[in-house]
C-alpha cells in the first residue's frame, strides 16, 4: 500500500513538473503544441468538474473553452510558489463558473396585486425536520476522525475536487478517496443507528 502511494506521489510530481514546463513554454513563446497538451489533459477534466456542479453540457463546454483561453492568455501570471498548475487551472474554471452564474441570475418581476399562489417556502413541520437532520449530521460529523471530517469539509463546504484536496493536505489522492469512503461509512452508521 505504501509503495503504491509513493508511486502515485512520484507520478503526480512528474506530471506537475511537466505541466509547469508546458505553462512556461506557453507563457514565453505562445507555444501552441505545449498548449495543445495542456488542453488535451485539462479540458475533459474541467468539463467533468463543471457537470458535477450541475452545469448543462453546453454551458460546461463554453466554460471549458473560456477557461482554456484564460490559461493561454494568463500563462505568464502562473506562479509555482502559490500552487500546482492543476489547482491554478481549476481555480480559473471555478471562478468563471461563479461569474457566469452571477451574470445569468436575473430576478423576474411579479406584480403583487392579487397574487394568490401558494408559497414555495417550506412548512413549519418541514423546517423542523430539516433542523433535526442538520443537528444529526453535525453530531455525526463530530464523531468521525478529524482527518476524515477535514476531507469532507473541504469537499462539500469548500467545494474542492479530490485532487485539489490531496494537494492542499499534501497527501496522495488515494488517501483522500479512502478517507472519504471511510467518512461516508461512519456517517451512514451514525445516522442510521444513532451510535
Amino acid at each position: 500500500m505504501e509503495s503504491a502511494d509513493k508511486k502515485q506521489d512520484q507520478e503526480k510530481q512528474r506530471q506537475e513538473t511537466q505541466f509547469r514546463a508546458l505553462i512556461k513554454r506557453v507563457a514565453q513563446n505562445h507555444d501552441r503544441q505545449a498548449f495543445a497538451q495542456l488542453f488535451d489533459h485539462f479540458a475533459p477534466r474541467l468539463k467533468s468538474f463543471m457537470m458535477r456542479k450541475n452545469t448543462s453540457p453546453e454551458l460546461a463546454e463554453d466554460l471549458v473553452q473560456e477557461a482554456m483561453i484564460a490559461v493561454w492568455k494568463k500563462a505568464g501570471l502562473y506562479e509555482p510558489t502559490k500552487g500546482s498548475v492543476t489547482t491554478w487551472v481549476f481555480t480559473i474554471a471555478r471562478n468563471l463558473r461563479i461569474d457566469r452564474i452571477r451574470r445569468d441570475v436575473h430576478m423576474p418581476m411579479t406584480e403583487l396585486g392579487d397574487y394568490d399562489e401558494p408559497s414555495d417556502a417550506p412548512e413549519g413541520e418541514e423546517l423542523l425536520g430539516r433542523k433535526q437532520e442538520d443537528g444529526l449530521v453535525a453530531k455525526a460529523l463530530k464523531n468521525i476522525p478529524d482527518e476524515q471530517r477535514q476531507v469532507l469539509i473541504l469537499s462539500f463546504v469548500e467545494d474542492m475536487p479530490q485532487s485539489e484536496i490531496a494537494t492542499k493536505l499534501a497527501i496522495p489522492l488515494g488517501t483522500v478517496k479512502s478517507r472519504m469512503r471511510l467518512a461516508y461509512g461512519h456517517l451512514r452508521r451514525i445516522l442510521e443507528t444513532g451510535l
